[in-house]
């Protein structure tokens, strides 16, 4: 059984119960946690996954909020941002290692100010290295695994170096799914900073032309299908524009859902059942989804998935 004053005995991190995580992700929608904690440092998650995992008390990684949607009722367990806490980078020999706190825009300026390349293409994705790593993030046809090296790693309590050979990258995911993520190491080829400032600034600008960054969204909302787009085929459907409540499939880009302002999880649900079953009856392809559904019922978790 879990209690606040057990976890005040050695969390020294900080505690909240009943937290909106609204705020938290970048959807900004999601009802309360039962408890949302932050980690000062990667001991204090470590002691703090152990004790959940010693009562059998559900828990979800929240990092920077991307890639979740969260349902209105909130999530019965425990909601954990690693944000402050594990948020360090550092050049470790020929490797970079970075927490997995660390958002991936900071890891990009990190690399470039030590003048390694090969993660520049990244700079415009808004979560953290952590969740990146779990979904093997990537874009404009890299992916955070091309230069990786190994993952640290809590798994069944214990904490493990796992070598990329090892960890079941594939399109956007991993073998890290019932992992907690600490740290990755990477080997990176050298680079000219001034050529990598440049090619950042531009990937960043074709991001923002292309993506409704101006509005709360979750990134991508589809994995691509094989030898297609999600945009694609649900622009071609004529969903793009379509509105439920507050929540819209973005008229700038079509595998982006957006919260116009004061959107429900619910309403963002209804999109994603509608574009799946649009596109499955148009034309034979059922999309999967690449956000993560917490909160949910079961059923309608597998209805989406």
């Amino acid at each position: 059984m879990v209690s606040l004053s057990d976890i005040k005995n050695f969390f020294r991190g900080h505690i909240a119960i009943n937290e909106p995580l609204a705020k938290y992700t970048s959807m900004r929608v999601g009802g309360p946690a039962d408890y949302y904690l932050e980690p000062a440092d990667k001991k204090d998650l470590v002691d703090i996954m152990k004790y959940l995992h010693a009562n059998s008390f559900p828990y979800m990684i929240l990092g920077r909020g991307s890639n979740l949607l969260v349902s209105d009722d909130g999530y019965r367990g425990a909601a954990i941002n690693l944000e402050s806490g594990l948020s360090g980078a550092r050049v470790e020999g020929d490797l970079v290692y970075v927490e997995a706190g660390v958002m991936i825009p900071k890891f990009v300026d990190f690399c470039i100010q030590n003048a390694f390349s090969g993660v520049e293409m990244l700079a415009g994705i808004p979560g953290t290295l952590g969740g990146a790593v779990v979904m093997n993030a990537g874009a404009h046809g890299g992916e955070l695994s091309d230069h990786l090296v190994d993952v640290e790693v809590l798994r069944k309590g214990d904490v493990q170096r796992v070598k990329k050979e090892d960890a079941g990258f594939a399109y956007r995911r991993s073998g890290f799914a019932g992992d907690v993520v600490l740290g990755a190491s990477f080997r990176l080829p050298k680079g000219n900073k001034e050529e990598l400032t440049k090619r950042r600034r531009e990937f960043i600008m074709k991001r923002n032309e292309s993506q409704p960054l101006e509005l709360p969204n979750s990134g991508s909302m589809f994995k691509n299908p094989k030898n297609n787009f999600a945009a694609r085929v649900i622009e071609q459907a004529g969903l793009k524009g379509k509105r439920i409540g507050n929540a819209q499939i973005s008229e700038k880009h079509a595998n982006f859902m957006v919260n116009l302002g004061g959107a429900k999880a619910s309403e963002i649900l209804q999109l994603i059942e509608l574009a799946q079953r649009t596109i499955y009856q148009n034309t034979g392809i059922m999309l999967e989804l690449e956000v993560k559904l917490i909160g949910f019922s079961q059923n309608v978790a597998e209805k989406v998935a």
